[in-house]
Formats: C-alpha cells, sequence, structure tokens
C-alpha cells in the first residue's frame, strides 16, 4: 500500500480521535521499518465530566413558542480539539525540520476532522493517506497491514 512511497526518515502518523502514535521509517523504500517516536493520548472522560450544561431554549422573533437547542457533542469536540492539537505538532515538527514527508493512518471519521486544520505546510508534505483504524494494533501488524 505504501512500500513503493515511503523514504528512509519519513514519518508514519496512526491515529484517531484519541490516540496518535507517530511512527518514523527506520528502513529504506526497499525494506521499511517503522519506529516508533511518540505517543499522544488524550484522556477518555464521561460527558458529565466534559460539559454539565442542560440544552438551551430559543425563542423566535415572531410568535411565543420556544424550541430546543441541540446540545453540544462533548466528545466530538474533545477529538477535534485533540486533532487539532496533532496537527499544531506536526507542523512544528516540520518546520523544525524533523522530518520532509508524512502519511497518515486513520478512520475515515478522523481523516474528515484533520482535513479540515491541515496547515499549508502539512498538506506540502503529505505523501499519503489511508482509511484505516490501526492505531490499537501493534507496530508489526501496521507494518503488515502498510507494506505487504
Amino acid at each position: 500500500m505504501l512500500k513503493s512511497k515511503i523514504n528512509g526518515g519519513d514519518w508514519v502518523v496512526v491515529c484517531d480521535g484519541r490516540k496518535a502514535v507517530i511512527l518514523q521509517n527506520a528502513g529504506d523504500r526497499q525494506f521499511p521499518n517503522l519506529r516508533m517516536l511518540e505517543t499522544r493520548e488524550h484522556p477518555d472522560l464521561s460527558t458529565r465530566e466534559l460539559g454539565t450544561d442542560r440544552p438551551g431554549r430559543m425563542q423566535p422573533s415572531v410568535g411565543t413558542a420556544r424550541s430546543g437547542v441541540q446540545q453540544t457533542h462533548w466528545h466530538d469536540e474533545a477529538e477535534k480539539a485533540f486533532l487539532h492539537g496533532l496537527a499544531s505538532h506536526l507542523d512544528s515538527a516540520l518546520q523544525a525540520g524533523r522530518t520532509k514527508h508524512l502519511f497518515v493512518v486513520a478512520p475515515p471519521r478522523a481523516l474528515g476532522m484533520l482535513r479540515q486544520v491541515y496547515t499549508h505546510r502539512i498538506r506540502e508534505a503529505l505523501q499519503g493517506e489511508v482509511d484505516k483504524d490501526l492505531v490499537h494494533e501493534p507496530i508489526y501488524d501496521i507494518e503488515k497491514r502498510l507494506f505487504s
């Protein structure tokens, strides 16, 4: 899947909305060898710990009827904040010259959230995206799934 594209020193970012594993190819294009650089994670708090407000009410400008406003989905907001922080971290790493190319492996939902916060620098460095949820797999399984 990525074997023909990844060079030595390239990063593979495997993530979802709660955890990110940043791997670096210590091998080469022919024999990739992923090594863990770092893991980023945010705690999975319960909904009552994330937000306690009840849904709001809204009164239209005409009439006396009132309607409810949909409550914020706090877990979605926490995932967006985590992925935004991850994108900022990747942008800083690219600016510092720690890597030149990135590959992102994430489930489709997380990829959609990440694409909204990609910076220009990340877009230039991005060599490929894979829509798979591999963040909880061991590194040798990630290698097997991506490079065979």
